[in-house]
């Protein structure tokens, strides 16, 4: 445990946005898991709704700051390639 008082300050802060970001991982994480889910089941309808989905939220975590702006753009491009190549 820190002594000083910006220290102890800068742990508190810490754990707020560790929370925060987790709550944005973890949506992205769930969110490519039901893209991925409904590319296995073969439902078009479903993966095309779902990468909307997973889209949105991946852009609003790279806006965060949580993921990086590239990571955000090769998570989006793998899903969107394996939803066109359903068709």
């Amino acid at each position: 445990m820190p002594n000083i008082k910006s220290s102890k300050k800068s742990v508190k802060q810490d754990i707020k946005t560790t929370l925060a970001n987790n709550v944005y991982t973890a949506k992205v994480k769930n969110s490519i898991k039901k893209v991925e889910k409904a590319i296995a089941g073969k439902d078009q309808e479903k993966a095309t709704n779902a990468l909307k989905i997973a889209i949105k939220r991946i852009d609003k975590a790279a806006a965060k700051g949580v993921t990086a702006k590239n990571t955000a753009a090769r998570n989006k491009s793998r899903l969107t390639k394996k939803v066109n190549e359903m068709k």
